[in-house]
């Protein structure tokens, strides 16, 4: 992974005097330094998870923080700072990534930019995905039946179960409807104990007898 020097150095997007920052240099830098910096490993692993390739993840990365140091502006210092990060990440992704498949278009930076975190209740109540079958078993299985899933459904599972957001950060981070969070999440879930069912058997995770 790439330092934050090389981050904000090794890009041909200047972030100062292309958009008006209120905060002075010092502030800006202590933001990225204390909030955006400390989510680089995870913001990697999502963005591998979606691409499977070393090199766009790194691509992906460093471009959701060149995005959010020029528009540092715009973040509400002290709120969710890894959900705002994840959101600019899954966009570039969108923009990027899945033009090949002709998926949705270029999403405006503009309209996901100014997303903060207004959940202030418990997290919701869902059965992690390493508490159930799948606790114990080798990584390596695991990350590729992830990997095998329809890129929609890898996400929420990626979010939610890998990253602990809640289901209203996932909402806005994807942007559906949290029914929709719900509903594609079972079917993940379902999709992925279906694939590793029969490893699962052969590892004893679960009885057969009771199948």
């Amino acid at each position: 992974m790439k330092d934050k020097e090389d981050i904000l150095n090794n890009s041909e997007e200047t972030p100062q005097g292309e958009n008006k920052v209120q905060m002075t240099d010092v502030q800006r830098d202590k933001v990225f330094d204390t909030e955006f910096y400390p989510h680089i490993d995870a913001l990697y692993n999502f963005a591998y998870h979606l691409t499977y390739n070393q090199e766009d993840a790194n691509d992906l990365v460093q471009e959701t923080y060149m995005k959010a140091y020029r528009f540092i502006d715009k973040y509400i210092v002290g709120t969710n700072a890894k959900a705002w990060l994840f959101k600019i990440l899954k966009n570039g992704f969108i923009n990027q990534y899945r033009k090949k498949s002709k998926q949705p278009a270029k999403v405006d930076f503009e309209d996901i930019v100014n997303y903060q975190d207004t959940d202030d209740g418990a997290p919701q109540n869902y059965v992690d995905l390493r508490q159930e079958i799948f606790q114990g078993m080798i990584g390596d299985e695991i990350t590729i039946a992830i990997n095998s899933l329809p890129v929609d459904f890898k996400t929420v599972i990626l979010l939610c179960d890998i990253e602990g957001f809640t289901y209203e950060e996932i909402s806005k981070i994807i942007d559906i409807p949290i029914g929709t969070v719900r509903s594609r999440l079972h079917r993940a879930r379902n999709m992925l104990k279906e694939q590793l069912k029969s490893y699962a058997e052969s590892l004893g995770y679960i009885d057969k007898r009771s199948k």
